[in-house]
């Protein structure tokens, strides 16, 4: 077994959104960083495929305009464009039937989803959402949230169908509704957007940002186990092929099963070990051209279904094309996968018959990862989650889409590469501050 020379960098294991942020701010604070990425390359679930001329993002993909990730991608410097998709136009579908989705005053009072009482709940509820103090409910769910404050039953079927499209997670009784009103008052307030070019490029410019500023990406670089002193102190990481990267500090920014699998016991482990992933059937299809170009957004009331033409507003298709992006959020019952690709093209027939006549690409993702664990109100939400450092093994951190009491979905992630990042330099001062 061979071991690296020279001076133990930081390591960080795992090359995703929150890998490449935590090596980029490390990188820019002057430590030598190296990114162990065990897939050819990195990105993970942040990682756009090119299908001829479009560009298809793994499953629906939105950036939070008011999130904690935009503002960790402005402080790397990390440059995006895309557009926001409009909130008025919306379509509902329910019970088979395609319905106007109450968006606004004058979506409100033409739904056919509820009556004039409803219309008016619905209203009332839209509008008060902003003023929830989201903290008081994160040990409630979504169930419980919507039952007590909401009369009306379909006004109900309402809310929870908006939770699932904020969140990805169709679990209204055991989610933290703490987690979805925060969701929705960012949609309500700033919305969000789809990128140009997919999510590739904040796997570019992350990777770019670490780069340039020293840290080292290695790809199909594995790590099967790390190491510790007598102490518990982290030395290092062994790799799939036996080599031992010595580390002074490792960075495990890894979904919540892989980390896992490396962490030693204690609470962080026990966390992520327990996690319910957030899972998410995606049906990913690019054509030739809109069969009826106003269909552009629709959201399952009855079943758990979301459609989007994301190529509506920002570049991800040739010019006249469309890519459109139809998922099923995935709860305890899943049904089989063939089934819910029946559902999926059942949905695209309703809002666009004659797509499979233009059909240019297609991919079905039957069980694509949204989230490595979901925030659930027996566990106090999002302030439940675990912190960056591992107690039982100094030098040794966590970051991902569940650590901190900040973000969800990308915005976590980036948010714990933010903490995870400031930890490891103020560790290191700390220990020189000691030494000198």
């Amino acid at each position: 077994m061979q071991s690296t020379s020279g001076t133990d960098p930081i390591v960080v294991v795992g090359g995703g959104l929150a890998g490449l942020a935590t090596a980029a701010y490390l990188a820019r604070d002057g430590a030598e960083v190296t990114v162990l990425e065990r897939a050819a390359a990195p990105g993970g679930r942040a990682q756009t495929t090119r299908a001829g001329d479009f560009r298809l993002n793994l499953g629906p993909h939105a950036l939070y305009r008011s999130g904690a990730g935009i503002r960790v991608l402005a402080e790397l410097g990390v440059k995006y464009h895309g557009g926001v998709p409009k909130a008025a136009g919306g379509c509902a579908l329910d019970g088979g039937r395609v319905d106007v989705l109450p968006g606004g005053f004058v979506s409100l009072l033409t739904t056919g989803l509820f009556g004039l009482s409803g219309k008016l709940e619905a209203a009332a509820l839209l509008s008060s959402v902003g003023r929830i103090d989201a903290a008081e409910f994160d040990r409630t769910t979504v169930r419980e949230w919507s039952s007590t404050r909401v009369r009306h039953p379909d006004v109900r079927r309402l809310l929870e169908a908006l939770a699932r499209l904020a969140t990805y997670a169709n679990a209204p009784e055991t989610m933290s509704a703490g987690l979805a009103i925060r969701q929705l008052q960012m949609a309500i307030a700033s919305s969000v957007s789809y990128l140009d070019g997919g999510w590739q490029t904040l796997v570019d410019g992350l990777g770019a940002c670490a780069e340039e500023h020293g840290a080292r990406i290695r790809t199909a670089a594995a790590v099967t186990a790390l190491e510790h002193a007598a102490d518990g102190r982290i030395t290092g990481a062994r790799l799939r092929d036996g080599t031992l990267m010595p580390a002074r500090a490792i960075v495990l920014a890894l979904d919540a099963p892989a980390a896992s699998a490396l962490l030693p016991d204690g609470p962080v482990r026990r966390y992520a070990a327990a996690a319910t992933p957030v899972l998410a059937a995606c049906l990913d299809v690019g054509l030739a051209r809109l069969p009826r170009p106003r269909a552009t957004f629709a959201l399952g009331i009855d079943e758990p279904s979301y459609y989007s033409v994301h190529s509506a507003v920002a570049r991800l298709a040739p010019d006249g094309a469309a890519l459109i992006h139809v998922a099923r959020y995935l709860g305890d019952a899943t049904p089989e996968p063939k089934l819910i690709e029946r559902q999926l093209d059942g949905v695209l027939d309703r809002l666009q018959p004659g797509w499979r006549d233009v059909v240019v690409e297609r991919r079905f993702l039957p069980h694509m990862l949204a989230a490595s664990a979901l925030p659930t109100a027996a566990g106090g939400g999002l302030a439940g989650r675990p912190g960056p450092e591992v107690p039982e093994a100094p030098g040794l951190y966590v970051a991902g889409d569940w650590v901190g009491p900040d973000g969800w979905l990308a915005d976590g992630a980036l948010a714990s590469a933010r903490r995870a990042a400031g930890l490891v330099r103020n560790r290191a001062r700390e220990r020189r501050a000691a030494a000198a």
